[in-house]
């Protein structure tokens, strides 16, 4: 009998398609998915660390195997893999010596035969090696996903901000040759998927190491020209590498979907500086109205930390300020918090008072809960594309989608329409989503 196995996945889209690759390399080892812990033979645990408390999610896990094996007398292999694996290595080991095997986020290939080699020995096996090759066999990756398809173009980092580990755990920036990307792009159109979601730690400094004339702006021109893939996305760029050319092309191309993920950080100068962003506020300002002017209708998003070491009332009421100019469609706000290895850990006090942080970002949140409700309103009565994703969480008779600004929507509807592009008249607004009623026929391009 196969023995099972279970990935769960914490962090970001870039995690997520790490775990379809360890579904994949264990299913070609033989492994079989289980959703249930019960079944497993091997639990990966895939982390992240970019904020503390996904560290404590890991070992909040790991004490539940742990206790779940004691009840029923049946102990699963265990694996961490990711971020965290990468970062902490064998000091794991002495936190939880029931860890057996721990990889990181350069050595997944080798997650298989580590698992072998663990089992031989019944000795916890440790991989956090740096591997140049960080690639994965052509269609390895095992995606739920009928439609979308993730799609690494870059692995690792060499910004360097004063805030970030990646560059710590996922290791210097690697470029994808673009021959191996539109491969696995025409791969995604060839199993039905019509959107791409292009990933990297920067994605927009892409330059294809096999075509020194193919930049990012270039790829996105690519990608469009595969038959079958209706939609293109992207994550998550850097305000630096904003060119001319990525603007244009996100103007131009109509399957490069208008949402822009513009990670900020923090609307101050003073903290900007600190952070190492390399731009200024007035800069950002301007790339923002640069692209509402460029490509009308826009979605805009961002990152924002509160409470950066040294930050004052006046550097968060210019945060405030910022986003009051930038009307993002969606931000994702964060209190800092210390991250091991990066340069603010090293160089700077984390000074600001843990109360007035969660001021600061209670406050922040309901700034952005106002205008993002407010824009959503302003969709009341239009008639948009939805690509339907999956039935609603809450709702068994609704099923739910994104429009091309990636903005949710809730509508009525049977399951067979998951994975199709639907015309929906926006009937209502929610603080995090739309509500909607299917327009007969197909959307019309």
């Amino acid at each position: 009998m196969a023995r099972k196995y279970l990935v769960e996945t914490f962090g970001c889209q870039m995690n997520a398609h790490d775990g379809e690759r360890i579904a994949g390399l264990l299913e070609a080892d033989g492994f079989q998915p289980t959703g249930r812990e019960t079944d497993a033979d091997l639990i990966v645990i895939n982390t992240c660390s970019v904020r503390e408390r996904a560290e404590d999610k890991l070992y909040t896990r790991l004490g539940e195997i742990r206790a779940a094996g004691v009840e029923t007398g049946r102990r699963p292999m265990v694996a961490v893999t990711g971020c965290v694996a990468q970062q902490e290595g064998e000091k794991l080991l002495k936190r939880d010596p029931s860890i057996d095997v721990i990889v990181g986020t350069q050595a997944l290939k080798q997650l298989p035969g580590l698992v072998h080699a663990a089992e031989e020995n019944s000795v916890p096996r440790v991989d956090v090696r740096p591997y140049d090759d960080v690639s994965f066999p052509m269609g390895i990756a095992k995606s739920s996903d009928p439609s979308r398809a993730w799609v690494s173009i870059i692995e690792g980092c060499n910004e360097f901000c004063s805030f970030c580990v990646v560059p710590y755990t996922r290791g210097h920036e690697r470029m994808r040759p673009v021959a191996d990307i539109l491969a696995e792009v025409r791969r995604a159109a060839d199993t039905g998927r019509v959107e791409i979601q292009l990933l990297g730690q920067i994605v927009n400094h892409y330059q294809a190491p096999d075509d020194p004339g193919c930049d990012f702006a270039g790829l996105l021109e690519r990608v469009s020209d595969v038959e079958g893939i209706r939609r293109i996305r992207f994550t998550s760029p850097h305000p630096r590498h904003a060119t001319d050319r990525l603007i244009a092309a996100m103007r131009d191309l109509s399957k490069v979907c208008k949402h822009f993920h513009l990670p900020i950080q923090s609307g101050s100068n003073a903290v900007l500086k600190a952070m190492r962003r390399r731009y200024t506020r007035e800069e950002y300002l301007q790339l923002v109205a640069r692209l509402r002017e460029e490509v009308p209708g826009i979605s805009l998003s961002t990152d924002m930390i509160v409470g950066f070491p040294g930050e004052t009332e006046g550097d968060f009421e210019d945060t405030m300020d910022l986003v009051r100019q930038a009307q993002y469609s969606f931000m994702y706000s964060f209190k800092y918090s210390p991250r091991p290895n990066t340069l603010a850990i090293k160089r700077m006090a984390d000074d600001v008072l843990e109360s007035d942080k969660t001021r600061r970002i209670m406050a922040l949140q309901a700034l952005q809960a106002r205008i993002q409700l407010a824009l959503f309103q302003s969709q009341v009565g239009r008639v948009v594309e939805v690509l339907v994703e999956s039935k609603s969480r809450r709702r068994d008779h609704e099923l739910a989608g994104r429009t091309d600004g990636w903005i949710l929507v809730n509508f009525a509807g049977p399951a067979e329409w998951v994975g199709r592009f639907m015309s929906v008249r926006i009937s209502g607004a929610a603080p995090n989503s739309l509500r909607g009623e299917v327009v007969e026929g197909p959307y019309a391009h």
